[in-house]
């Protein structure tokens, strides 16, 4: 039985989201996502407040709502979805400005927000450090801690006996050298488990998604052999139409897809958005999902506890919001694949009506006494900003001004 930080039991479905085009594909791939980009080197980082001075910055930005403010429309990261679900479906407290949320991938959040067409872009990644600077100049505002789990299907193990998995196993999996569940290289992590002589069904995202982004990044930084490192790019990024072909493998759109994939593909093995992690650990028969090996050679599993000694690890937060949690070598109790979820939005705005509401929804969102409250993060395993990221996310709020 799978019990989810506030201690209960539940179960959430969502629907698929939009599958998006070649364009918005291809508009994802030019600004990196699925790329794997470093923290721009030298970043200044903005000084941490005291969290009273962040909670009256945050009371002046939440004032800021029109009175009569039109609806915000927000779309990408499946994995930011659910939270933004319970947000605009919040009627106590309810939020400053009403916002329509949807889905699409993190590329389609991204290329989006940059383009106009929506108020708010969610993405699990952050941007390259050129599409920041425009024109037009884009803005990554970090909003909520969030992570990753990889789940498999592999109904013969109960579920209580978390596989353990490196990045280097995965790296295996994923570009088709470890093809069986028995393998020496999963064996080896796992002594005491009795693994079936069973194909792996490897499953990964077709669409922009930043989910493949925080996956990738813990192949790269956890296995110096890894594929991700074979790339002719200069410094560690990979654009993620270069992902090697397995000849099993399935490949879905969204959160959703990829659960269900999992569900219905013994032998399956595939990443997950930790939102979705409730769901699909109540699945009929349940999946399972692994510990990790982090940066310090420990295994862990995702629990709120880890992620926050992850991003523990990381005192200094550039003041644009942009840098990689994943792996640190400095947090044993850390879980590995650990990351902000961001709202991406146009510097200049096209009103001050358009400006503000933006400024007093997303400071509402991440208000430790609004919508960064456990009754909203803890069903789908999200959590609030510590105060020096929040700290750097008024900051890129007060940057957000008219044309």
């Amino acid at each position: 039985m799978y019990t989810n930080a506030v201690g209960t039991t539940r179960r959430r479905r969502f629907g698929r989201g939009r599958v998006t085009g070649v364009a918005a594909i291809a508009l994802a791939a030019a600004l990196g996502l699925g790329a794997i980009v470093v923290s721009p080197g030298g970043a200044a980082t903005s000084k941490a407040m005291t969290m009273s001075q962040a909670e009256a910055a945050l009371a002046t930005l939440e004032a800021l709502a029109p009175a009569k403010a039109p609806t915000l429309t927000e779309a990408g990261s499946s994995l930011f979805y659910p939270l933004w679900e319970e947000w605009s479906g919040s009627t106590a407290p309810p939020p400053p400005v009403p916002v329509s949320p949807g889905k699409g991938g993190s590329g389609l959040g991204q290329s989006e927000a940059e383009n106009g067409t929506i108020n708010i872009g969610g993405s699990d990644g952050f941007l390259p450090a050129a599409t920041m600077t425009g024109p037009p100049a884009v803005l990554n505002i970090p909003v909520a801690v969030s992570a990753q789990a990889v789940v498999y299907n592999l109904h013969g193990i109960p579920a209580t006996d978390h596989l353990k998995f490196s990045s280097t196993v995965l790296n295996g999996i994923y570009q088709g050298k470890i093809k069986n569940w028995n393998s020496k290289a999963i064996a080896a992590l796992n002594p005491k488990v009795k693994l079936p002589d069973k194909p792996i069904i490897p499953v990964r995202r077709i669409d922009s998604s930043g989910d493949t982004f925080i996956f990738t990044s813990y192949l790269y930084y956890g296995d110096k052999d890894s594929w991700t490192r074979q790339s002719p790019y200069d410094g560690p990024q990979l654009i993620y139409t270069t992902w090697p072909y397995v000849d099993n493998e399935l490949a879905e759109s969204g959160n959703s897809g990829i659960e269900a994939a999992v569900e219905a593909n013994p032998g399956s093995i595939g990443y997950l958005g930790i939102s979705y992690l409730p769901s699909a650990v109540f699945a009929s028969p349940p999946l399972g999902y692994a510990e990790l090996e982090n940066g310090s050679n420990k295994f862990v599993l995702p629990t709120p506890g880890s992620i926050e000694a992850e991003v523990e690890a990381y005192p200094d937060i550039p003041a644009n919001g942009a840098i990689s949690l994943i792996d640190s070598s400095s947090a044993p109790a850390g879980y590995p694949i650990v990351n902000f979820e961001y709202a991406i939005v146009l510097e200049q705005q096209p009103s001050l009506t358009a400006a503000d509401s933006i400024k007093a929804e997303l400071a509402w969102a991440m208000d430790p006494a609004h919508g960064a409250t456990p009754a909203f993060l803890n069903p789908v395993e999200f959590r609030p900003l510590a105060l020096n990221a929040l700290s750097v996310s008024i900051g890129l709020l007060n940057e957000i001004s008219v044309s």
